[in-house]
C-alpha cells in the first residue's frame, strides 16, 4: 500500500471523510487515523465502528501532528476551519478535501497555508444520496473518479503523494485546474441537482399530492434531489457563474422543446430526443 503518511487528521468524519477512513483501513492502513469534528456523539461511533483510532472536536488539537489533513466538510465551512487550523499544522504537511468547488477554495486556502505546508485540492466522484457516518462504505471510492487539481505552483511532491493516496483507496485520478474543473462540473453535476430540485418543485406546482405517483423513471431522476440542500446551497453560491451559464442553456433547450410541442412539430421533438438519446449511450 503506497500511502506515505503515519497520521491522517479527517475533519469531518460522515459519508464521505468516514468512507476514506474505512477504505484506509480496508487497505490495511497501519497509521494513525484522528476524528474531528463538532460532535462527539459521532465521533465515538466512528471510533465504534473502527473508523478512527481518536478523536477529538477541538480542531487544532487534531491536526497539530498530522501528517495528512482531510477535509471533508461543506465548501461554506472549508476556509473558517482552515483559519482555526493553520498556525499549528506542522513543517512539511498536505491538506486536501473533497469539495465538488475548486477555484474558489484554492483561492481562499492556499494563502493560509503556512510555510512548507502544502494544500493539493481533490474531488473524488463518489457519493450517496444519504449523508452521515451510517452512509460510509469502505468501497465509495473503489473504481471512482477523482479529480486532483494543483494550480502552476504546487508543490510536486506533494501533489505526487495525493494522487497515490487516491489511487490507493481504488480511485483512479485525473488532474485539472481549478477553473476548468468548475465550469466541467458545473454543467455535468451541479447543474444536474439544480434541475431536480426544480423538477420535484414544478411537479408539485401542478398537484400538490401527485408526486406519491411516480415510478421508477422519476425517482432515478430526481434521486439526486435527496442531497443535502445546505451542502448544494453552498455549492451554488462557490460556483454560481459556471452554475448560472450552465442553467441558462438548459433553460434555453426546455424552451425549445416546449415551442416545438406548442407547434406539434413532433418530427422536430423526435430528432430532439434522439440527439440526447446517441449522446447519453456515451455514458455507458
Amino acid at each position: 500500500m503506497n500511502i506515505n503518511f503515519k497520521h491522517i487528521a479527517i475533519i469531518g468524519v460522515g459519508l464521505m471523510g468516514g468512507s476514506f477512513a474505512l477504505a484506509l483501513k480496508a487497505k490495511g492502513f497501519k497509521g494513525k487515523i484522528t476524528g474531528v469534528g463538532r460532535s462527539r456523539k459521532n465521533l465515538i461511533k466512528a471510533k465504534k465502528l473502527g473508523m478512527i483510532d481518536d478523536y477529538t472536536t477541538e480542531y487544532a488539537d487534531g491536526v497539530k501532528d498530522a501528517d495528512l489533513v482531510l477535509l471533508a466538510v461543506p465548501v461554506g465551512r472549508v476556509e473558517i476551519i482552515v483559519k482555526s487550523i493553520s498556525r499549528v499544522l506542522k513543517k512539511g504537511a498536505i491538506v486536501t478535501d473533497v469539495g465538488s468547488v475548486k477555484a474558489r477554495i484554492v483561492k481562499d486556502v492556499v494563502p493560509l497555508m503556512p510555510e512548507g505546508v502544502h494544500f493539493v485540492g481533490a474531488h473524488p466522484i463518489a457519493g450517496k444520496e444519504c449523508s452521515g457516518i451510517t452512509c460510509a462504505a469502505a468501497d465509495l471510492y473503489l473504481n471512482a473518479r477523482c479529480i486532483v487539481t494543483p494550480v502552476s505552483d504546487t508543490d510536486k511532491k506533494a501533489l505526487g503523494k495525493i494522487m497515490r493516496l487516491w489511487k490507493a483507496v481504488g480511485a483512479t485520478t485525473t488532474l485539472m485546474g481549478p477553473e476548468e474543473h468548475d465550469l466541467v462540473f458545473g454543467a455535468v453535476s451541479h447543474l444536474p441537482h439544480v434541475a431536480a430540485y426544480a423538477l420535484v418543485n414544478g411537479i408539485m406546482k401542478v398537484e400538490n399530492s401527485i408526486l406519491r405517483h411516480g415510478g421508477r423513471g422519476l425517482r432515478d431522476m430526481t434521486r439526486i434531489a435527496l442531497s443535502p440542500p445546505e451542502l448544494w446551497r453552498d455549492i451554488c453560491s462557490f460556483n454560481r457563474k459556471n452554475i448560472l451559464k450552465s442553467l441558462k442553456k438548459f433553460s434555453s433547450s426546455l424552451t425549445h422543446l416546449t415551442r416545438l410541442i406548442e407547434k406539434s412539430d413532433w418530427s422536430g421533438l423526435e430528432k430532439e430526443f434522439r440527439k440526447a438519446k446517441e449522446a447519453r449511450q456515451d455514458l455507458e
